[in-house]
């Protein structure tokens, strides 16, 4: 817990300073107002950094390993701003710090504890050990290499969470490297979900604060697994957060276009941690259309730039560790590269992730209508999940004469909540055609009919007992999960991690030959962890590209 302790202060650090001379040279380039005229709030400034930074570790990775040398660069980036921009930095902590009460410092310091402890100990995911640590450990020691999916097509899956990970987990400090920027994405999630304790002082219940009530649910179904560098949770966690800011923003009235471009960027970097949250990229509907009324040419021309630069790295891995522009997706064939993963094996296994989301294990059922799939596999679901489900089904039927009443008396304020309940709602749809395994998609089956039934409710339901009967009933729901969630924590509390963070698990594996290289394979299953490197799940038919490892793989 200590180690995971030192390295969210480590992160908090980095991301808030450079968030900070991130924002204001957008600002400046935009408006030209500096940041310290800016309302950002802290949570803004640190997501902002941590976009940077995992374009960063992504952009290191293709020409050095990701380790000591990034570290050192980035501290000493780090240093140069707070000695130019001392002043404003000071100004803007002052300022923050202005509305911090006492009890407000407890509850964050108290969150910080908490995550940090739930994040040196846990379950760790089973993908973690098929691929997610070796994944993390290619970077760790090589940055990229050309054709690494062909010895084993998962180490083609290309999220930019890696390169985070991999940027913070100070494997050259030697003994183990730490997995804790999940935890630190959980970690912000939770501040800003904390402020849903505003409703009881406003006495009003806000459609932000029914999203941050699920955010919640997440935070506490994942808690004893974000130990686990997985991809999905810093998806759902980053795809939370933006819906929530949204709609706080909408809430408060914000007219200015600048916050909700902000979010944008944001949009566009979760396309970098799983393509699966692609259809986000729908609530730049509105930015773009306030910047186009404004005429504001000169800033459009600059947030494509930034989106440009966010997705520019993800997409040159993509082609180095696979030939695919975006592997598995082998409709766009643009490169003819001797590394390239064979086509054949590229649409296996894309229809292997959709066959394995619809609960499916053989592939041959690939094209089966959802007629044949739907059942068994909502079946299998768990109750909650399945009530979402089926309110996601019908939240076109509510959706829909809201979107008439909108069009007719041409609301604004409502079309912008109409926008953002259409984005989950399609996203959702998205979710359920293609791989709808629950923790890829998690955040669009309760968010989306959230706000789509919410919307409407909040805005037109005026009887105080009806809403009196549902904070009733969402007290004592919160009440109940709190104290089962206490108890599941004291059960499991493991006093051997107070120190150092539960390290990757690692399985007996046997070892074989390529050019002299020993490389190895699991001795049962298909999972061999971290330390074994290199591995893959079988033994790969594969040859080098050159002299050594370095410079990449391809088939025989």
């Amino acid at each position: 817990m200590l180690s995971v302790c030192l390295i969210f202060l480590y992160m908090l650090f980095t991301a808030y300073v450079i968030g900070f001379a991130v924002l204001k040279i957008i600002r400046r380039l935009c408006t030209g107002q500096k940041a310290g005229e800016e309302n950002t709030a802290g949570d803004g400034i640190v997501m902002a950094g941590l976009v940077f930074l995992t374009v960063y570790a992504q952009l290191f990775s293709l020409f050095y390993k990701v380790g000591l040398a990034a570290n050192g660069i980035l501290a000493a980036g780090c240093l140069c701003i707070i000695l130019i921009y001392r002043k404003e930095l000071r100004e803007r902590i002052r300022v923050q710090r202005r509305g911090m009460t006492k009890y407000k410092a407890a509850g964050y310091l108290f969150l910080f504890l908490l995550f940090a402890y739930g994040t040196s100990t846990g379950i760790i995911h089973y993908d973690t050990g098929l691929y997610h640590a070796q994944s993390i450990r290619w970077i760790e020691e090589y940055g990229v290499v050309k054709g690494l999916g062909n010895l084993h097509c998962r180490l083609a899956y290309n999220s930019s969470a890696f390169s985070l990970s991999a940027l913070f987990g100070f494997s050259f400090l030697g003994g183990q490297s730490f997995h804790c920027a999940a935890g630190f994405f959980a970690l912000v999630l939770a501040k800003v979900c904390s402020e849903t304790g505003r409703a009881w002082k406003r006495k009003k219940l806000l459609l932000s604060d029914c999203a941050r009530l699920m955010g919640i649910y997440y935070l506490l179904n994942i808690f004893d697994e974000m130990i686990s560098p997985a991809s999905d949770y810093f998806l759902v966690l980053t795809v939370f957060y933006i819906v929530i800011r949204y709609l706080d923003l909408l809430e408060k009235k914000e007219e200015k276009w600048l916050p909700y471009a902000l979010l944008s960027l944001l949009c566009v970097y979760t396309i970098s941690i799983k393509l699966s949250a692609a259809l986000i990229l729908l609530l730049v509907i509105k930015p773009a259309v306030s910047m186009a009324k404004e005429k504001e040419i000169k800033s459009i021309g600059i947030f494509l730039l930034f989106g440009m630069l966010i997705l520019l790295p993800f997409l040159l891995r993509n082609i180095i560790l696979s030939g695919w522009l975006v592997y598995p997706f082998t409709a766009l064939d643009l490169f003819r590269v001797d590394w390239k993963i064979p086509k054949e094996l590229a649409d296996y296994d894309y229809r292997e992730i959709q066959v394995w989301g619809r609960g499916i294990y053989d592939v041959a059922r690939y094209g089966e209508p959802i007629t044949k799939w739907f059942l068994p596999w909502f079946s299998a679901l768990g109750g909650i999940d399945k009530i979402f489900v089926l309110a996601g089904l019908a939240a076109p039927l509510a959706l829909a004469p809201s979107a008439a009443v909108i069009i007719i008396k041409k609301d604004r304020a409502a079309a912008d909540w109409l926008l953002i309940a259409a984005t989950l709602e399609v996203s959702f749809f998205f979710w359920l055609f293609s791989a709808p395994l629950i923790r890829y998609g998690c955040v669009y089956v309760w968010l989306a009919p959230v706000i789509a039934y919410g919307g409407p409710a909040i805005r037109y339901i005026k009887g105080k007992w009806v809403w009196r009967t549902a904070y009733a009933v969402l007290l004592l729901a919160g009440c109940y999960k709190a104290l089962a969630f206490g108890a599941e924590v004291a059960r499991a509390y493991n006093g051997q991690y107070l120190v150092r963070q539960k390290d990757y698990e690692n399985y007996e594996v046997l070892s074989y030959k390529i050019a002299g290289v020993d490389f190895y394979y699991p001795a049962e299953g298909d999972r061999t962890g971290y330390d074994a490197f290199p591995s893959s799940p079988s033994k790969a038919d594969i040859t080098f590209r050159g002299k050594d490892m370095g410079d990449g793989f391809r088939y025989k």
